[in-house]
């Protein structure tokens, strides 16, 4: 092995040790379903998951506070010096994807049979420390950023109206233009 790619293997080795990851397989619902719950859940500060995982009314939630709470174990089971109260944990990743289909067939009119597919998922969660510092850095250089789009919305809109006042116009143009074309050859007829 060489040495940067050693070096790599203890850095990802260092980083492992930080987080906690939990996964379920083969969860007998949809991964559609299952993603609608994960995505509200993404991001957010364990305590709060756990509360809108607790009072969701999806049945996929039930399932996932599960997940999430074993997650949290395995985090606690890591670090066995600090303290689950001092340290803010937060959902860092969550992914579904889906598992096997179990495919069955449901009778149908005149003889026929219909193809049922019973989709099943895999879902891993991922809890590491939130990071709170990095926001505070991000806020005060947001400021400064958010008067040029102002400004180029502004000439964007500009011109837009620009653009749709001259088409306008050279409709308009075109219509009359017609309009005095059609009459010239009905005069001279009569």
């Amino acid at each position: 092995m060489g040495a940067r790619k050693r070096l790599r293997a203890e850095k990802l080795k260092a980083e492992k040790r930080s987080i906690a990851i939990a996964s379920l397989r083969e969860c007998p619902t949809s991964p559609r379903k299952m993603r609608l719950v994960a995505d509200m859940i993404r991001g957010v500060e364990i305590n709060r998951a756990l509360g809108m995982l607790r009072y969701s009314k999806k049945e996929a939630s039930v399932r996932l506070e599960k997940l999430l709470r074993s997650a949290i174990a395995n985090w606690e089971a890591k670090n066995q010096g600090v303290s689950l109260e001092e340290t803010p944990l937060c959902v860092k990743t969550i992914s579904v994807d889906g598992g096997r289909q179990l495919k069955r067939i449901q009778p149908a009119p005149q003889g026929r049979a219909h193809r049922i597919r019973k989709r099943s998922n895999h879902v891993t969660i991922i809890v590491d420390r939130m990071e709170i510092a990095a926001p505070a850095v991000k806020e005060a250089a947001a400021p400064a950023t958010e008067t040029k789009p102002a400004a180029k919305k502004t000439t964007a809109a500009t011109t837009k109206k620009a653009t749709t006042t001259a088409k306008k116009t050279t409709a308009a143009k075109t219509t009359t233009a017609k309009a005095a074309a059609d009459v010239k050859p009905e005069n001279a007829a009569n």
